[in-house]
């Protein structure tokens, strides 16, 4: 499931436009992260919209914490 969840919104840079290719990087995580927010609706019980916003409060929190690390 790495290689799953990892695979998806790396395959774009293999565009050569890069903004071509973030745009649709960027989709497909969007994409993910509610695909993330209905397993564990669907298998852990958890609540729909707490999962929503768990998973993209932590997708937040990654995407920020790259943007810190790629500007420094």
């Amino acid at each position: 499931m790495t290689l799953a969840g990892g695979i998806f919104h790396a395959l774009p840079y293999l565009i050569p436009q890069f903004w071509t290719a973030t745009s649709i990087a960027s989709a497909i995580v969007v994409i993910e992260l509610f695909l993330i927010a209905w397993i564990r609706n669907r298998y852990m019980d958890s609540p729909f919209a707490v999962s929503v916003f768990q998973v993209v409060v932590g997708g937040a929190l990654v995407f920020l914490t790259g943007v810190l690390i790629g500007i420094s």
